[in-house]
């Protein structure tokens, strides 16, 4: 019983471990997007201490903008691939674009800028062993951040 149980264990682990690494084809797992939702998928480099790192997804669209600051709206839900247990990314909402109501010179010219998703969910785990696989709304692109801790740490007082 104790051996089925350290076999089924290590199955666990290393099943997924050698089918993460398929490459461009490793996209099996993942549903298909639906009408009007469009899947992107970026990698990330294997590195030292990949617990001390974050990834920050970060999703928008270019658009003319003037002086104000201007956002969309939305949250990244994190789902799972029915099956394989592998994370996915999901923004099926997005609201806006929504800006501030300042002012601009007169004869200041539109420029273009991405504008961002701002909402919950778009920092996630570090992990170089799986694709990072986004959906979000048709005409909007994603970009990514990487985020790393550093050495220093600060201690707490008590008080």
């Amino acid at each position: 019983m104790k051996h089925t149980r350290l076999f089924a264990l290590l199955a666990s682990v290393v099943i997924p471990m050698a089918c993460a690494d398929q490459g461009p084809n490793d996209m099996k797992p993942y549903p298909a997007p639906e009408e009007g939702i469009v899947r992107m998928v970026f990698r990330v480099p294997t590195m030292e201490k990949e617990a001390d790192r974050k990834i920050e997804i970060i999703v928008g669209k270019t658009l003319r903008v003037d002086c104000n600051l201007t956002r969309f709206g939305g949250n990244l839900e994190r789902r799972v691939a029915e099956g394989w247990g592998y994370p996915y990314f999901m923004l099926e909402k997005v609201a806006g674009p929504a800006s501030t109501m300042m002012a601009c010179p007169p004869d200041e010219p539109l420029s273009e800028a991405f504008v961002q998703v701002r909402g919950k969910g778009f920092f996630q785990r570090y992990n170089s062993k799986l694709p990072v696989v986004t959906y979000v709304p048709e005409g909007f692109s994603v970009r990514y951040r990487i985020w790393a801790a550093g050495e220093e740490m600060g201690q707490a007082e008590r008080e």
